[in-house]
């Protein structure tokens, strides 16, 4: 698969993923959204929380389930890039919460809460 038709792929799932988190009762505030420090794929209000989202997206799990890419060193990413969203805005009243979406061929499941800074990173 070429990178334009992973590119599509990623695109197609951050879509539904978007989609069934505006089903819960999400709003979503940006896609894509990308700075020096990184890509992020969804970032969200659920209720009063600042969320960012990774979309993870798989037809098949000969490579294991599509959470299962949000290792440590991608989570060092996502986190890196929120402080950098946090700064271009000048949140300070938020609290924040790093979730995934998991899109496994027609299934879509999010975990909430799946990872935590661990304080390292400070703006």
């Amino acid at each position: 698969m070429s990178k334009v038709d992973n590119r599509h792929k990623g695109f197609a799932g951050e879509e539904k993923a978007a989609d069934y988190l505006r089903e819960l009762g999400y709003t979503i505030i940006e896609q894509n959204w990308c700075c020096q420090m990184g890509e992020l794929d969804i970032v969200a209000l659920d209720r009063e929380a600042l969320v960012f989202i990774e979309v993870k997206s798989r037809r098949e799990t000969s490579y294991g389930l599509p959470q299962q890419a949000v290792n440590g060193y991608k989570q060092r990413q996502i986190i890196k890039a929120a402080l950098g969203y946090i700064k271009s805005k000048g949140i300070t009243d938020k609290d924040v919460r790093f979730d995934v979406v998991s899109i496994n061929g027609e299934d879509i499941e999010l975990i909430e809460n799946a990872f935590q800074s661990d304080g390292r990173y400070r703006y």
